[in-house]
């Protein structure tokens, strides 16, 4: 009997854009305050990096956990053409009216590739905004 291991899959990945913190509930004041340089009018861009990770058993025939190719096809498709060298708030319907916060961001690509890996595989995400600041979702 061949004992199967769960094993995880990594792809990184990497798109640019911009973005403002803002709360349209708040003044100017207290959104200055709370996102700081972040909050500026004009926007401000990253250079976002993504690490999609992917869990489970390995298929036994392919010893595939899941297509490296397909993964990065998924990515492509659901996540760099929505995101990339696009302006988050302006652009991005899921942005409108939640703020392109790291953690959002994060969400919003698990959401937006959940659907496209098999059930049995768990997914998390994980979103650097900056070299130091980083976020993961599912944490």
């Amino acid at each position: 009997m061949t004992v199967q291991h769960k094993v995880s899959v990594f792809r990184k990945e990497h798109f640019n854009a911009a973005h403002r913190l803002n709360n349209p509930l708040w003044d100017e004041t207290k959104n200055k305050s709370v996102f700081g340089k972040c909050n500026n009018p004009n926007f401000h861009g990253h250079n976002y990096e993504i690490v999609i990770k992917v869990t489970g058993l390995p298929n036994a025939e392919t010893g595939y956990l899941i297509d490296t190719k397909i993964l990065s096809d998924i990515v492509k498709e659901k996540v760099l053409d929505r995101y990339d060298h696009k302006n988050l708030n302006l652009d991005c319907e899921e942005f409108k009216h939640t703020n392109p916060t790291a953690e959002n961001i994060a969400i919003s690509i698990y959401n937006l590739i959940r659907s496209e890996i098999d059930p049995p595989i768990d997914l998390q995400i994980r979103l650097y905004e900056t070299e130091r600041n980083f976020v993961e979702y599912p944490a």
